[in-house]
């Protein structure tokens, strides 16, 4: 093997993209005294090969995904126990109306909203309920029997009574909900729809603020072809409609919302319902997007129930989100009574997307569309001094971003958009699009990063330092220094000068971006490790990990860097000694950041207290979560906690198999997209991986962590040598041209195949089984 030649070299600034903005240390790594040199141990393969997918028929994925799919032998009597269904904006929830003998159907959209900013997110620019439906029988219900269909999407099943049966298939597609009912025997299906008062679910914790006035009364007509319609008008402008219509066994609803037009919203439901024939129409349209949508990617593990629920978290995203949709709010488009009924900037939208990146989704993100399509208000969120080269968000925002923020120096919570971009930066590297950098990151996080620098002041020692600020959520605020905001300001500095030179911007303000990564003060720390901030350590229970950003998701203070390993070691370890405030994703967290580190039992031991039952707040039998209110977040951020065992890819490096459980001998990942926008296919037979196959779809630099022992062989999807390099540490930089195929592996060539892996840990399925 010879090294990499000069055609294919990148431009050095590339290279600096794919590190320094993951905030990895050099592209010599540690320990590679012979970086460069040729892999003279490599075998040269004599002919092509090509991977044997097992998963490209319709009925394989239906057997896989049949054994994931939730089940119900009883009937569920809360929000949290029902099966859910979902398109990205229409959500409903089944499960029993309370106190009655009938089966409720919950109506919410993602985008119905209030739209009065007045009276804050909590109230003036929440999500607004819409109604539910009830299936009312005639005789007593006695059992259920009920499948949520993951490969169908589609929630099928029975409901027997004194009387007799009902037979009932249900889906939501193209914002329509669609049941199909058939009765036998005594039985009849009753159909009725609640609409629910436009008031904020708030109201369960607090009263509505002085001088807030009621939205209106709803109304409602029937049209000539029998289609009912509620209309919702709203004090602040607007309307929400909601359609539903019955012919024969099949009941078809949508729900439309319009602002600041008021009665855009009662064309728009009725579109809705004309586009969708029938039952069957709609459900042809509906498997077939859903097909499509799972074969994207592939991963299987032996631990049965963690595998279930690691595929439902992907039929839930995507029921809950789709890009150019509303940003999830804390419910997603489930909403229930709670005191959240807004967008959280400050944890859960950053957890509620991280995993669509390594399912291969990007289709699936609509927090980068609202970062795109609101800058104007993100402008109008900071003090009115600040306008002119400032952006912010504060804590909660409807789904606009419309929220201010307070300013440094006055213990206001102030980095919220700058970690929101960086998962718009995760979907860049992920994706290497360079229009969403040009865009949307580059023109936000220049103006969010511009808020601080108004506030940074040099100090006696000749640092530089931030006056009070707020770490999310901790309860004592720092008089100076706040490491969560620390850590955001370093990262978004170096990514500011690393995407100026990727796109060729000469930005006057390179200097100064500089000059704060040279002269901002260290981050505070003490004998247990990473403080709250200045003055302020960790010294009370605390359920979000703000004071760590930088170690994770960051990754500016890393593993990799053997200096640190010992503070990552103490302050992770000390975050978690204080017990009494952790929540689920407190858990969920210590798991990504064990699996930083290598650990897989640890962090394997920690992401399962989320879901062990006699943890306060544990993942629920549906899998969906809850504290004071439903919060969809945790669960999903559980789902990238099994991504970061399987695959890394910060600092420019892939890490294929970096924290596997020692429990878990077989695995096997397909189309895992990692940064660099790379393709890995990798399996794992009794404890070893047998082999590696990378796809360039953006023809980025390629550094390989492989984990494989032995002498190594490299071929390109034609069969020839990959020419590569030896970056020590176990790391390997190949040529890998744009929309090639590389396969790394030792030995003879191993079984290329692609298939589910044997279960070894059996577990119930998720439901009430």
């Amino acid at each position: 093997m010879t090294s990499q030649p000069e055609r294919h070299a990148q431009p050095p600034r590339r290279a600096v993209l794919g590190t320094a903005l993951g905030g990895a240390a050099a592209v010599a790594l540690p320990g590679t005294a012979h970086a460069g040199e040729p892999m003279s141990s490599q075998r040269v393969a004599k002919s092509p090969w090509k991977l044997r997918d097992t998963m490209t028929t319709d009925s394989a994925w239906a057997r896989f995904l049949r054994d994931q799919d939730l089940l119900w032998t009883r009937l569920p009597t809360l929000w949290y126990e029902g099966p859910f269904l979902g398109d990205g904006q229409l959500g409903s929830m089944i499960y029993q109306e309370p106190g009655a003998n009938q089966i409720r159907f919950t109506v919410q959209h993602g985008r119905v909203q209030d739209h009065r900013p007045e009276f804050g997110s909590g109230w003036g620019t929440c999500r607004l309920p819409v109604g539910h439906l009830t299936l009312e029988p005639v005789g007593t219900i006695t059992a259920v029997d009920w499948r949520l269909s993951l490969w169908n999407a589609e929630l099928t099943g029975t409901v027997t009574t004194t009387a007799g049966t009902l037979t009932l298939a249900a889906l939501i597609h193209d914002e329509v909900l669609a049941v199909r009912v058939k009765a036998a025997g005594g039985e009849r299906a009753t159909w009725t729809f609640h609409p629910e008062e436009a008031i904020s679910p708030r109201k369960i914790s607090e009263a509505p603020p002085a001088d807030y006035t009621a939205n209106p009364p709803w109304t409602t007509r029937t049209a000539a072809d029998g289609t009912e319609q509620v209309l919702q008008p709203l004090t602040g402008g607007g309307q929400t409609a909601t359609a539903h219509r019955r012919t024969g066994n099949d009941l078809l609803l949508s729900v439309g919302h319009s602002h600041p037009s008021d009665t855009a919203a009662e064309a728009d439901s009725l579109r809705n319902l004309r586009r969708a024939k029938s039952y069957s129409a709609l459900r042809e349209r509906h498997i077939r997007w859903w097909h499509s949508f799972y074969r994207k990617s592939f991963v299987s593990f032996p631990d049965q129930r963690l595998q279930s629920f690691h595929w439902i978290q992907l039929y839930k995203v995507a029921s809950a989100s789709r890009a150019g949709g509303p940003v999830m709010a804390t419910s997603g488009p489930w909403l229930e009574p709670t005191p959240w009924p807004a967008v959280w900037w400050n944890l859960n939208v950053q957890l509620e997307y991280w995993l669509i990146h390594g399912f291969n989704h990007p289709e699936l993100d609509s927090l980068a569309t609202t970062l795109r399509q609101n800058q104007e208000q993100l402008t109008a969120n900071v003090p009115a001094a600040y306008r002119a080269d400032s952006s912010g968000i504060g804590r909660s925002s409807d789904m606009f971003a419309n929220r201010g923020v307070g300013r440094p120096g006055t213990g206001a919570e102030t980095g919220d958009l700058t970690w929101a971009l960086h998962n718009v930066w995760l979907s860049y590297r992920h994706s290497m699009d360079e229009s969403l950098l040009r865009d949307t990151i580059y023109p936000v996080l220049r103006r969010a990063i511009n808020y601080y620098l108004h506030f940074l002041t040099p100090g006696s020692d000749g640092k530089l330092h931030l006056p009070s600020t707020l770490s999310p959520e901790y309860p004592v605020v720092p008089p100076q220094d706040t490491n969560y905001d620390l850590a955001l300001i370093r990262w978004g500095c170096q990514t500011l000068i690393d995407s100026a030179e990727l796109l060729g911007i000469d930005d006057e303000l390179t200097p100064r971006w500089q000059e704060v990564l040279a002269r901002l003060t260290p981050y505070p720390v003490d004998a247990n490790g990473f403080m709250i901030g200045a003055d302020t350590p960790y010294a009370q229970s605390h359920r979000h990990y703000s004071h760590l950003l930088m170690v994770y998701p960051l990754y500016l203070v890393n593993w990799d860097q053997p200096e640190n390993r010992d503070l990552i070691t103490k302050s992770v370890v000390h975050w978690h000694a204080l017990t009494g405030a952790h929540r689920g994703y407190s858990y969920t967290g210590a798991a990504s950041l064990y699996a930083m580190t290598g650990d897989g039992d640890t962090a394997i031991t920690y992401l399962r207290k989320f879901f062990d039952p006699t943890t306060r707040y544990p993942c629920r039998p549906n899998t969906h979560y809850t504290e004071a209110g439903p919060v969809i977040e945790t669960p999903l951020s559980a789902s990238q906690s099994l991504h970061d065992m399987f695959c890394q890819s910060w600092g420019g490096v892939i890490r294929v198999f970096p924290a596997v459980p020692t429990a878990w001998a077989d695995l096997t990942l397909h189309n895992f997209r990692t940064q660099g926008a790379f393709l890995v296919s990798a399996v794992r037979k009794a404890g070893t991986t047998r082999f590696i196959r990378v796809r360039s779809l953006a023809g980025e630099p390629l550094k390989l962590r492989h984990g494989l022992t032995g002498r190594l062989t490299a071929v390109l999807d034609d069969g020839t040598p990959a020419r590569t390099r030896d970056l020590g540490d176990g790391t390997l930089a190949i040529d890998l041209p744009r929309g090639r195929e590389v396969l790394v592996h030792t030995g003879s060539r191993p079984d290329l195949s692609i298939a589910p892996v044997a279960v070894s840990e059996p577990g119930p399925a998720w439901g009430l089984p």
